[in-house]
Order: structure tokens, then C-alpha cells, then sequence
């Protein structure tokens, strides 16, 4: 993506799933870059299970939190069933990154799944994975920290 141009990533999901969290580790690699970065949420009915979605966005200058319609170069959705009712957030070209990407076995926790489809997504971006890594030590306290850095590195792996 040229070096001018806002990185679009929408993380999709249920509540409980780690999507906020998720939002929040991309948004924190970004900003660590030295980006603008911006970020929304979505929660509808999350604390009942129902579908959360985030948008986060990063480049040069920002203006908006909110990923247009069928524009986002990334779509990271934690939840099989959520993939169809997000898909049409993804432009044409874009990377969709699904749970199916890294085998539940695997991971060191099933709960630890956002991260390592975050493992996934850090494939295609250009932040180093020394900055992931700080980004997710940054969310968890430290024991989850090392579990979910583990996670993301198993998810790296499997991308």
C-alpha cells in the first residue's frame, strides 16, 4: 500500500470473542509507527453474544473512525457464522482473514483466537513483529500477555 494511503481493517465477531482487545492491539502497532490512527466500535447486542464489529484506520492523516462501506483492506472475523454478514464491508482485493487460518490445536488457550488471527493479519502488514508483540503486552496483564503473544506467534506461523 503506498505510503500516502489509509490502511483500512475491520475485526468482526461475537461478544466475549476479544474484538475490542484485538481493535485495540492493530490500532496500537499503528500509533507506535508514528501513524494517525482512528477507531470505532460497534457492539450491538454483544453482552448477549450478539455481533461486535471494529474499525480501525491508519496512514498519514485520518479524517474519519468509521471504514466506508466495501472498503476495508483487511476483514479479521473471530467467529465462523460472522463471516458472510461481514463480508460486504471487504473492497474488491481485500484479504479476509478467518478463523479457518490457524488450527484451534495449536493455540496455547482457545480463548486467545483474536490474537492469533492478529498473527495472521501482521503477515500482510508492514509493522515489525517486535512491535506486535510490545502492542499486545500493552492490552494484557502479564501472564495473559505471554499466553496471547504466543498465540499471535502460532497465527503468524500459520498464515
Amino acid at each position: 500500500m503506498p505510503a500516502n494511503e489509509v490502511t483500512n481493517i475491520v475485526v468482526a465477531g461475537l461478544g466475549g470473542q476479544g474484538v475490542l482487545r484485538a481493535a485495540e492491539v492493530v490500532a496500537g502497532v499503528a500509533f507506535a509507527a508514528g501513524l494517525d490512527v482512528k477507531k470505532s466500535e460497534v457492539h450491538g447486542m454483544s453482552q448477549r453474544g450478539g455481533s461486535v464489529m471494529c474499525d480501525v484506520r491508519y496512514g498519514p492523516q485520518v479524517w474519519s473512525p468509521m471504514v466506508p462501506p466495501g472498503e476495508a483492506d483487511y476483514l479479521v472475523v473471530l467467529a465462523p457464522d460472522q463471516v458472510e454478514v461481514n463480508r460486504w464491508r471487504l473492497k474488491a482485493g481485500g484479504i479476509l482473514v478467518t478463523p479457518d487460518a490457524v488450527a484451534g490445536v495449536v493455540l496455547p488457550d482457545k480463548r486467545s483466537m483474536n490474537m492469533a488471527l492478529l498473527g495472521v493479519l501482521g503477515r500482510y502488514l508492514a509493522f515489525p513483529e517486535a512491535a506486535w508483540i510490545a502492542a499486545i503486552r500493552a492490552q494484557f496483564a502479564e501472564k495473559a500477555a505471554a499466553a496471547n503473544a504466543a498465540a499471535f506467534a502460532a497465527g503468524r506461523a500459520a498464515g
